[in-house]
């Protein structure tokens, strides 16, 4: 199931898509007297019944919105931890020129970096070196402490794209990401949240495109750590909850890789689109 948050009438509202379009839950709801989940914390949390319950919606004759007339927003709001794991495809660890872990590398952005499906990013004119990554998302559905790998991808709701964009010059200008990485906007994922029943984590085509140009191709099976290993191995540390970010981690081809005299950083008119596998593609314009 691919479910969305989009906005309507000032406020967030929870949306379905299928072939005929996008079911705004909540009117759908209202109109049929039904008892369905109508936000997506609700959804993530009830888990598999409030999927059933939203798949019954759908055999009623409720009305679709097209696309094309939705104003995304990210399709999780309010994660209580956005999680990010870095250098963890061997190709991406050879450009940086960085020795390969033996852990998974970790580092966080806050709720502040999130962004939506066709919101345009602002670049902060305190820094220069804006850089894109690539990447599989997953959104925890369960509290999960102390899992083993076995089981961790029990613990996943399901899955969205991911840009994980960077300043490099605040990012590399002391010994901690945190500034390069969590600026405004700095963490747009979606469009859709994609059940995990959908998906298969460990084999994913993740590419990237600039203004029309291929920058990155990958498939998810060269992670370094795969995502059952990401979340047993953050599940040791700290309790992960529901609703909970987790980037993956990129491929090769961003622009800190490049040849310093190659290299052409992300500017204001900038479209890119990260797309993974069939799951979605998500669209932003730096300006």
């Amino acid at each position: 199931m691919k479910l969305l948050n989009f906005i309507k009438d000032d406020s967030i509202r929870l949306g379905v898509k299928d072939e005929r379009g996008i079911i705004d839950v909540w009117q759908a709801a209202a109109d049929h007297s039904l008892d369905v989940p109508t936000d997506m914390k609700a959804v993530i949390e009830q888990g598999a019944e409030a999927l059933k319950k939203i798949e019954d919606l759908k055999k009623d004759s409720i009305e679709f919105i097209r696309e094309e007339e939705i104003v995304f927003c990210p399709c999780v709001t309010d994660p209580e931890k956005i999680i990010c794991v870095g250098l963890n495809y061997m190709n991406h660890i050879a450009e940086a020129k960085m020795d390969v872990p033996k852990y998974p590398v970790l580092f966080s952005k806050f709720n502040n970096a999130l962004a939506a499906h066709n919101q345009k990013i602002t670049l902060p004119e305190t820094a220069v070196k804006y850089d894109y990554e690539a990447e599989l998302v997953a959104v925890i559905g369960k509290k999960a402490s102390r899992v083993t790998k076995e089981e961790a991808l029990s613990y996943v709701f399901g899955y969205t794209a991911g840009n994980d964009l960077s300043a490099r010059d605040l990012q590399m200008r002391t010994g901690q990401w945190l500034l390069g990485k969590s600026c405004d906007g700095f963490a747009p994922i979606g469009p859709y949240l994609v059940t995990a029943d959908e998906v298969d984590p460990n084999d994913l085509d993740i590419e990237c495109v600039v203004n029309g140009e291929l920058r990155q191709s990958d498939n998810t099976s060269n992670m370094l750590f795969d995502c059952a290993a990401v979340i047993s191995y953050v599940s040791q540390y700290m309790t992960l909850k529901p609703g909970d970010i987790i980037f993956s981690g990129t491929p090769s081809g961003p622009i800190m890789g490049y040849p310093e005299d190659e290299q052409r950083w992300l500017k204001p008119g900038d479209e890119v689109t990260v797309s993974v596998g069939k799951i979605c593609s998500l669209t932003n314009i730096m300006e």
